[in-house]
Parts: C-alpha cells; structure tokens; sequence
C-alpha cells in the first residue's frame, strides 16, 4: 500500500485546488444566493480537463484515473460544493456514453460535453421510483426508428438547462431486466420540465422534473442493448457514489478549517476558543474523521480503477462513511461558530445546507447499508 500521491497527482490535486480558490469561493455565496447557474466557471472547469475526467482522448476527454477523480472533486468541492457536485453528474453521464455508447454516439455527443458546450444529466429517480430505482415506469415503446417515451423523472440537476439527457427507461418486463438506456437531446418533440425546485441546497445548480409525453426518441440514441440500462445505471452509480463522496470531503475540509481559524481570533470568558481543551478535542475529532473518510475514499476509487469485484461494495462503503462524516464534520464546525455559524456571512451555514443532500442521492445511505450487509451475508469473503 502507498498512501503518497506521485507528481502528477500532485499536479492534478494542485490545479484543481487553485481553480476552486481562486474562480469558485469567491463566487459561492453569490451562486447559492442568487441561485445562479455558473456557465462560464463551469466551462473554464472544461478548459483544465474537468468536465470528462475518466472519458478517453479520442473525442477530448482526460483518460484520468477514479483516483484522480476523487482528488479533484475534494479541492474543487472546497471552493463550491453545489458546483462540484454538478461536474460530477456531468461527469458521469458523460462517461456512460463513452463506455457504452458505440462509435457514433461518441463522435455526435462528446465532443461538446467535454468542453461543456453542452451539459449534461443523469436520469434515473422517479416520483415513484428514488431507493427502488428497478422499480422505475417511464416506458418506451419503439415504433419503427424511434422509440416513444412516455413518463417523468424527479430531482433532476441541470434539468431544463442541460443540452443531454442520459435517461433509464423500461422498454421490457418488470424488474431491473427490462430496463434500458436512451440519450434524449434538448429539443426534442415531447421532451418538457417542469418548474424550477425550491430546495435547502446545491441552490448553484437547477433542479427540475424531467417530463416525456410521446417524446420521440432515435433507437440509434440508445446505449447498449435493450435491458442493459439497469447495469448502465448501476455502474455509473459507482462512480457517482466515489465522487460526491469526495465532494464530502472538500466541503467538510472547509467548514473544518474555518472552525479551527475561528477558534484563534474568538475569545470567551477572556480566553480564545482554541485553549479550551474541549473544542481542541472537537477538532482532532474531526479531523480524524476526514482522514478516515479519505482514506476509504481513496480505497474505493482505487479499487474500480482496478475492475476489483468487490468495487460496488467498496463505493457504497465509502458513500455512507464519508458523507456522514463530512455532515457531521461541518455540524460540529458550525457549533464552534456558535450564533456566527448560522449566518450566512459565514461559509459554514452554506456547506452545512449543501452536504446535507449527499447523504440521499447517489442511493440513499440506507440504500448503502443494504448493499452492504447484502455482500456480508451472501459471501463468505472476511470483510
């Protein structure tokens, strides 16, 4: 085992850390204020490789590591957590094309995803449909050369502003086989949203219900066979789980070094806070637990760079134990801020808000105890 990153992971891990600086926090407040959907940040992301991590060269993507990935995601999440976690999801139905998708769908749609001229979504979640995604009715039924998709997908980002819609349809029986994957492009007759979400955080990205009524889509636009989608899906979930798991980390890593700078300027009953051996143990608490975090992260990421089968199970690990710690993280930060912590003059409030959602999506962290204990008692490998 090395624990060290080589130069050119320090290269990646440092220009990743200088972008969010210096073109993401200063900007962050304002984002999630005005609830402004960065464009152009995003775009100057594109420029540095961050918007197809792990899609090949071919079509302009950067043939990184999920290593790679999980140390990106962390600094750029330091600086805006909302707008990390929107790369990410580009990011990740992005890479099911270009895993899945045959010669021509890569050449039609990656070029421009990886400069994010367009944008792109995941659509798996329904109204009905969140934890039991196999369970999902947006049907599909093919006619000639097109497929007719009728139904709705909720809690979609990017939806209405993302130009690529990476869409899990049934077009078979019920159940995880009679599921399949679909791109719909912006524009298409039948393809509407719904209205903008209100919603507690990740306010830098748009959020709307995505709605087929008799949209017509190309069969060429779909990924893989038909029946394949649940295993697309759940591939990209893999990585999905790594990556906003290390978005945890960036965000918590904030709050965390916020509280430590805080604890040296305020002082109470004639002492600064840092002297008080309580909060002194707070912080090494939570700094422990970012560590630990990290560290499973890492192990995760590694993991399905090396196809390892016990990669799904290692992901959901690392999901459920980083997001809960970096919640818990920039909890404990904001209780050290005391009244200050709950203003929104202070990052912290804004952190707390966006790290809460991590702990649902990508699967729920219920869903990750369940693929978890699943693996312990149907195999006998030791843990």
């Amino acid at each position: 085992m090395n624990f060290l990153l080589d130069d050119d992971q320090r290269l990646i891990q440092e220009t990743a850390r200088q972008f969010a600086s210096e073109r993401m926090a200063p900007s962050a407040a304002a984002w999630d204020e005005q609830e402004i959907f960065p464009v152009e940040c995003l775009r100057e992301a594109a420029s540095l490789g961050f918007a197809g991590i792990y899609c090949g060269e071919a079509h302009g993507g950067s043939a990184l590591g999920r290593l790679d990935a999980a140390l990106i995601f962390e600094e750029l999440a330091s600086g805006c957590v909302s707008t990390a976690a929107y790369i990410s999801i580009h990011n990740m139905a992005s890479w099911m094309i270009d895993c899945f998708g045959n010669d021509d769908q890569r050449a039609r749609f990656l070029p421009k995803l990886m400069t994010m001229e367009h944008f792109a979504s995941y659509c798996l979640t329904e109204p009905g449909a969140g934890s039991d995604a196999a369970s999902l009715k947006t049907r599909a039924v093919r006619d000639g050369d097109h497929y007719v998709l009728n139904g709705s997908k909720a809690f979609i980002s990017g939806g209405g502003d993302s130009d690529i819609y990476v869409v899990m349809v049934r077009t078979g029986e019920a159940g995880p086989k009679g599921i399949s994957c679909l791109v719909v492009e912006k524009g298409t007759p039948g393809l509407s949203f719904g209205q903008k979400e209100r919603k507690m955080g990740w306010n830098s990205q748009p959020t709307r219900a995505v709605l087929f009524e008799d949209c017509l889509v190309p069969v060429a636009n779909r990924l893989g066979a038909e029946g394949d989608g649940f295993k697309i899906a759940m591939k990209g979930l893999d990585g999905g789980r790594i990556n906003i798991a290390a978005c945890s980390l960036g965000g918590a890593r904030t709050a965390m070094l916020a509280a430590r700078d805080h604890m040296q300027v305020r002082t109470q009953f004639g002492r600064m806070l840092g002297e008080f051996q309580a909060l002194q143990f707070k912080l090494a608490d939570m700094a422990t637990e970012l560590d630990a975090a990290r560290l499973m992260v890492h192990r995760a990421a590694c993991s399905l760079d090396r196809s390892d089968p016990d990669a799904t199970l290692q992901a959901a690990m690392a999901k459920r134990f980083a997001t809960d710690a970096g919640f818990a993280v920039c909890n404990e930060a904001l209780q050290i801020h005391g009244g200050y912590g709950y203003l929104r003059d202070y990052p912290v409030e804004r952190i707390l808000r966006d790290l809460r959602v991590h702990q649902i999506l990508e699967g729920t962290n219920e869903i990750m105890r369940v693929i978890i204990s699943r693996q312990l008692l149907t195999s006998n490998q030791q843990p």
